[in-house]
């Protein structure tokens, strides 16, 4: 299992420095991670940094709460492929969900998704805000919306992936969505955990940490 190829490489701080985000990219080339995930005021300036490696470059839209107009979502979600992003991690309307207004959460969903096109679009859930239940309706609604992916967590809330939520989420996408796990997933252990249940991504800030420890405990 190539740990490295399941990484989406995360950098989301509010103070996160130009400086910062360009280590980032190099510690992407060097340790072949799936993608640099970052705030979009941020993807002109990974995309010069990664220019025609593989690493693709994942923004985040309507982060971390979720709570914008759809109209403001699409502009940023656009305006990042404009800029070279190639990945869209979008926050979920969580307050409409908890309304049981699923008709609004669909459309503010599909409409991103109808704008972006064939550009990978994660949808984050953020499971430390909902029941049993309302992650079961979001994988439904995401599934209906035609995203590919579902997510757990912005990590910005107050708990991030569980395994159990997890399973929830694959049962009810099966095949049909692909699912990523992130927030507080901080050791290589815990991230194969999360690969053996069918998670397809991890987002992680730690990503150098758990691959410096895979190659330490390999050598021994």
């Amino acid at each position: 299992m190539e740990l490295n190829r399941y990484i989406d490489h995360t950098l989301l701080s509010a103070s996160a420095t130009e400086s910062e985000i360009l280590r980032l990219c190099e510690e992407a080339l060097k340790y072949n991670f799936y993608s640099v995930c970052v705030n979009s005021c941020y993807v002109s300036i990974a995309n010069q940094a990664l220019g025609d490696s593989d690493v693709k470059i994942c923004t985040v839209v309507g982060f971390p709460l979720g709570a914008m107009s759809t109209e403001a979502k699409i502009f940023e979600a656009k305006n990042a492929i404009e800029q070279g992003a190639t990945e869209i991690d979008m926050v979920m309307n969580i307050g409409r969900l908890k309304s049981s207004n699923h008709l609004a959460v669909l459309k503010d969903i599909s409409d991103v998704k109808r704008a972006i096109g064939h550009t990978t679009l994660k949808v984050i859930l953020e499971i430390s805000e909902l029941s049993k239940n309302e992650i079961v309706k979001a994988c439904e609604i995401c599934i209906d919306a035609k995203a590919d992916f579902v997510k757990t967590s912005t990590g910005f809330s107050k708990s991030g992936a569980t395994l159990t939520a997890v399973k929830i989420m694959k049962k009810t996408v099966r095949d049909q969505l692909k699912i990523k796990a992130s927030g507080g997933i901080r050791d290589a252990e815990t991230a194969q955990k999360y690969i053996d249940i069918g998670v397809d991504r991890i987002g992680v800030s730690a990503g150098v940490a758990m691959m410096n420890n895979l190659a330490t405990n390999s050598a021994y």
